[in-house]
């Protein structure tokens, strides 16, 4: 590092001399030059890749200070691998340029590169990339490299909110979004409305219960509905009053088989709508509720229907169609996790079978990528695994390293596929869908404090991910697109 710094001052220090020799017409050339009239030649390529290693922002800077001096028309540098964009800028007498013995890398960052070789009046040496390994040996300005290419994404924290929550369900009503917030600590259940004013989450409604445990919204008609589940105290529909400009209890519903609500599932089917209570302790039963509406027997709003899946530690559900059917995906601790088929003529869920060789089950959620059907599924001990729908069976075709984790969460942003593995003892960690391999590579971390549900919000042409956090404050990030050649 000081031999490098000691070759950056030496390089200003005879920018200065040089010029002064200009005006003297005495001039020496310095150590580590090929100096003629009107040429200047850098023949140490050593302490320029130590330079340009040690500390590359110098470096950047000392190749535009030599560039920008009119008198220089000929250079050579090398093995430079990046060049920052518009070094060459303002170089009108810039006459030749040699870039032999580079390394350069053929990758977005020297996109500029290619086009000012293509439009420069200067002869130049052809530039041979040294990488990536598929272009090495090729020309670089032969090498088109396409928008699509060089754009990539990123997550930056927009907004934070002071609320500990279990979970966030958005919802949209009358052009505005909402978000209801699951926060057993605060015994509540938190409803949020978007400002397109201020460009962020405001609180709207406060729905306060019993340590509450989920709140799910549904909108049926002209009812906004959310579903509050809660350990104690009994789990109660509230509906969304015009003229109070608030929910308001709307039922109470039948819990008689559930101890310890742990997810609410809500789907539409055959124009009925559904919803299921996981229950995820061994005395209660997961339980699927049917909406009617009848009010000349005094009979509107959700009623228990059927009974799943006894005694096995619930954890969560997943409604799919596929291939013409309805499937009810039910997620355990204890064993693996069941599918239930939807029975056309029984107009009941029927047992269908076993998802194999995955264990302590706290979550799945379905995607589906073009007309392909996969499952993430979040085990807490081992590797949370992805299934695809082949020959009318789930099969595994990923295992991602996962402890302590408590949601993997897919969620698609324009055509870009991702997972968000959250976990209570390391960064969220988030995948990115490669069309190649067609799986999930790592893409980067982002910072949420015991996160248990990431959630698309698209509002105002942009995009966030909602994520609820369990021990600290919840997040929203803002969904950017990162333009790799500028």
């Amino acid at each position: 590092m000081a031999r490098a710094k000691q070759w950056i001052l030496a390089a200003f220090a005879f920018l200065y001399i040089y010029g002064a020799a200009e005006s003297k017409k005495n001039f020496k050339c310095p150590s580590g030059c090929s100096c003629s009239k009107e040429t200047i030649i850098l023949t140490n390529p050593t302490r320029f890749f130590i330079m340009y290693k040690c500390v590359n922002y110098n470096i950047y800077r000392l190749i535009c200070t030599l560039f920008c001096y009119p008198f220089i028309r000929f250079i050579e540098g090398n093995k430079i691998e990046t060049i920052t964009k518009n070094a060459f800028r303002g170089l009108r007498d810039l006459t030749h340029l040699d870039l032999r013995g580079n390394s350069f890398q053929c990758s977005c960052e020297n996109k500029w590169l290619m086009t000012w070789l293509k439009n420069t009046n200067a002869t130049v040496s052809d530039v041979f990339c040294a990488g990536p390994t598929d272009m090495k040996g090729k020309r670089l300005n032969d090498l088109p490299i396409s928008p699509a290419e060089c754009m990539s994404t990123d997550f930056v924290r927009h907004q934070s909110i002071p609320i500990q929550s279990m979970s966030a369900d958005i919802f949209s009503f009358k052009d505005d979004i909402y978000v209801a917030m699951a926060a057993p600590n605060s015994n509540s259940c938190v409803v949020m409305e978007w400002d397109h004013i201020e460009m962020n989450f405001r609180k709207f409604d406060n729905i306060t219960g019993k340590s509450v445990a989920g709140c799910k919204s549904v909108l049926i008609n002209n009812y906004v509905l959310i579903i509050v589940t809660q350990l104690f105290g009994g789990s109660h529909l509230y509906k969304f009053d015009d003229h109070q400009n608030k929910f308001t209890k709307f039922q109470t519903i039948e819990v008689f088989n559930i101890s310890k609500p742990n997810d609410i599932e809500v789907f539409q089917m055959d124009g009925n709508w559904y919803f299921v209570i996981v229950d995820s302790s061994k005395a209660g039963i997961s339980t699927l509720y049917k909406w009617t509406d009848q009010p000349d027997r005094n009979e509107t709003g959700f009623y228990s229907y059927q009974f799943l899946h006894e005694w096995f530690r619930d954890t969560d559900a997943e409604f799919v169609e596929v291939d013409g059917k309805s499937y009810l995906i039910i997620a355990s601790r204890s064993q693996s996790p069941v599918i239930y088929l939807w029975n056309k003529s029984t107009l009941k869920f029927i047992f269908h079978g076993e998802i194999p060789n995955v264990d302590d089950v706290v979550g799945v959620k379905a995607f589906r990528v073009k007309d392909e059907l996969y499952l993430a599924m979040t085990c807490y001990i081992g590797d949370s695994k992805v299934f695809k729908w082949t020959n009318k069976q789930f099969s595994e075709v990923q295992a991602l390293p996962s402890r302590g984790a408590m949601i993997l969460q897919p969620f698609t942003i324009t055509d870009r596929h991702y997972l968000a593995l959250g976990s209570d003892y390391s960064f969220t960690q988030i995948y990115l869908w490669d069309v190649q391999t067609k799986t999930f590579h790592k893409f980067k971390d982002i910072y949420v404090q015991s996160p248990r549900s990431f959630t698309i919000v698209t509002t105002d042409r942009r995009n966030f991910i909602f994520s609820s956090s369990f021990k600290g404050k919840s997040m929203v990030f803002e969904h950017i697109i990162v333009d790799l050649s500028l």
